[in-house]
Order: structure tokens, then C-alpha cells, then sequence
């Protein structure tokens, strides 16, 4: 089966979603941004806000199974932050510039937004600094997303989800 840059399921999610969250040209605009950029398989879309910005924030899986991020202008449709993720803390991208611990790195996350983690993952920014990024769940329910720079310990960007369509395979929970 050839990976496409959305498969059926994406598809089939999105449409649905639609229903609840109107047509949105933006998801098309972003979608079409990100093809120019990579090829693959979409397999998770969040819409988060960072700092009262509607964003969406596209999960692709390419062909040789690397995972993708790519933060897209709700309105715009233009893609204004892409990362890649590993697999863990060990794999050499992320040890070599890293100069926290998970568990310290968790421990900033968690004084400033206390609640229970519920996903996370190793990123690598397009500068090529590591970063855990924080799923955290607080009492009200509501998830917000925690960025802590691996090599200084500081919160470097923040946003709160608002709804999430698909997941992937190997999401640490």
C-alpha cells in the first residue's frame, strides 16, 4: 500500500469532523503547504491555542516511518514551525543536546502546570535542539501541551488543545 499524504481513516476522521467544526479552508491550506514540504501519511491533527493563536498541528509519518510535525496558521494556512520526533531521550539527536533529565524536565513542566502527564514525546527542532513536549491534564480536564528545551530546562512554548482527530501508533502514555 503506497502512503499518500492523507490515508482513508484521516479522511474519513476530518469529514466528520467538519460536520462539527465547519468547513475550514485552512485545514486545505495547510494540508497543501505541508505536501510541499514532505510526503507521507497524516496520522494525527490537533487544534491547539498558543497565546489566543488558533493553530492546527499536522502528525505525519513518512515513508522510512520518521514522524513530523508541522504547526500551521489556522487562518493562513501557512506552516510556520516544523519538527521531527524520536523514538526516545536516548537516540543520538536528542542525547547529544541534552542536558536535562526527563524527570527534571517533567518536574518544570509539572510545578508550572500541575497535572498528570498523559503523553510524551522527543523532538527535534528545526535548529536542531532537542525538546520533550508534555501532554499534562489538569483537574478540569483540559490538556495542555508543555515544551521544555532539553538542554536548558526552560518552557519555551505552551498551548492548550482543543480537540485532537487520530493517533499515533506509538504514543508514550
Amino acid at each position: 500500500m503506497s502512503k499518500s499524504i492523507i490515508n482513508s481513516a484521516f479522511i474519513i476522521a476530518i469529514g466528520a469532523s467538519f460536520s462539527v467544526y465547519a468547513a475550514d479552508q485552512g485545514i486545505e491550506k495547510c494540508i497543501a503547504a505541508i505536501q510541499k514540504q514532505k510526503t507521507g501519511e497524516l496520522v494525527k491533527l490537533e487544534k491547539l491555542n498558543i497565546e489566543g493563536k488558533a493553530v492546527y498541528e499536522f502528525e505525519l509519518e513518512d515513508a522510512n516511518g520518521f514522524e513530523w510535525e508541522f504547526m500551521c496558521d489556522v487562518n493562513s494556512g501557512k506552516i510556520f514551525e516544523t519538527e521531527s520526533e524520536v523514538s526516545s531521550a536516548n537516540s543520538l539527536a536528542f542525547k547529544s543536546k541534552m542536558k536535562v533529565t526527563e524527570e527534571d524536565a517533567k518536574a518544570i513542566a509539572l510545578k508550572t502546570y500541575p497535572g498528570v502527564i498523559e503523553e510524551v514525546e522527543y523532538e527535534i527542532e528545526a535548529n536542531g535542539n532537542a525538546t520533550y513536549e508534555f501532554d499534562i491534564v489538569n483537574t478540569k480536564g483540559v490538556e495542555t501541551k508543555v515544551e521544555v528545551d532539553a538542554a536548558t530546562g526552560k518552557i519555551i512554548e505552551t498551548a492548550i488543545e482543543e480537540w485532537e482527530i487520530g493517533e499515533e501508533a506509538d504514543e508514550k502514555r
